[in-house]
């Protein structure tokens, strides 16, 4: 009996131990935020994000999760394994409306919260390689960004467009790597798919001469921009990498803060309140310059999904307006 009664004592002081920090512990909600692959823009700005919300917001803990990128956060929001996510215009775009290559599946869960940056296409190669044009990339070995991620999956759409994608030998792999492996001569090209300046090119041309490639002149022509009108025209200035000393002509995408669909409004609401706040903002910039873009003005920018009930009542407050693809 003395042994019986230690450990129902034992299990007592266990529940009521739990019953009193339960309170806090229940009070406490706790959200996941997809990011991208190491050295990716995706992967600073979640990771800020996510430490400021932890910090600003009474009761939220907003734990950052690595990830391949864009098409696989707008699937892990989408089936409730992530609460929010970094996803480009285009994928989300795709995935609402069944697109994606070869996945039929309509993801109708992932909402849209709010621009955050443009992701121009960076086309990287040696000086000295005879690469000139995108042409020239026939039979040779490109990077194209992790399996999974937004910028291989903008690889893929347009190297296909201009048919391309079945005549080069495409490697998945992410940035940082391709940056050495360019150097290396174990790759002919990488393709980035993220605001600029990167990390990824700027290592690239700090230990090679390397060029940029414009893309926008092939693109046009094969009618990548009317098959995927959520692109458009963006001039990299002269300047911005080492070595390349010239405006690069290219396209970009907009990556996007996504929620997923049953998200606590007030949550949401709250969460973007504190990022756009001046404060917010400011402390974007310092985790990453490329939070510059941001701003309460520009915020729906790029958007062509629903916009999720928290971040539209914000919105709204601050006298935005939304349009018919975004309610």
């Amino acid at each position: 009996m003395g042994k019986l009664r230690k450990i129902v004592l034992l299990f007592l002081f266990a529940v009521v131990s739990f019953m009193f920090a339960s309170p806090a512990m229940a009070g406490k909600t706790r959200l996941a935020f997809s990011g991208g692959p190491d050295g990716g823009t995706f992967q600073y700005f979640s990771n800020g994000m996510s430490s400021r919300l932890s910090k600003d917001l009474t009761n939220v803990e907003v734990s950052n999760m690595a990830s391949a990128g864009s098409v696989e956060n707008v699937r892990r929001v989408n089936s409730g394994d992530a609460d929010f996510g970094i996803a480009y215009s285009g994928d989300t775009y795709l995935a609402r409306n069944g697109r994606l290559p070869q996945d039929t599946r309509q993801y109708t869960n992932v909402e849209t919260i709010a621009y955050l940056y443009g992701a121009p296409a960076h086309l990287v190669v040696l000086a000295n390689s005879g690469i000139n044009q995108v042409s020239d990339l026939e039979g040779k070995r490109v990077a194209v960004g992790g399996a999974g991620s937004g910028a291989a999956a903008a690889a893929q759409r347009y190297f296909t467009s201009i048919g391309l994608w079945d005549k080069i030998d495409v490697e998945f792999i992410g940035y940082s790597k391709a940056a050495s492996a360019i150097g290396d001569h174990l790759i002919d090209a990488m393709w980035v798919f993220a605001g600029f300046p990167n990390s990824s090119v700027i290592q690239a041309a700090a230990s090679n001469t390397v060029k940029v490639i414009s893309t926008v002149d092939a693109g046009k022509a094969a009618g990548f921009f009317t098959e995927y009108p959520f692109y458009s025209e963006v001039t990299i200035p002269a300047g911005t990498y080492s070595g390349v000393d010239y405006d690069i002509n290219t396209f970009q995408d907009s990556a996007l803060w996504i929620a997923r669909h049953k998200l606590d409004e007030q949550v949401v609401y709250n969460a973007v309140k504190d990022i756009f706040s001046p404060k917010g903002l400011s402390y974007l910039v310092k985790v990453k310059s490329t939070a510059k873009a941001m701003s309460i003005q520009g915020a729906l920018k790029g958007i062509v999904t629903p916009v999720s009930s928290g971040a539209a009542k914000f919105w709204i407050e601050n006298g935005l307006t939304l349009t018919e693809a975004q309610k």
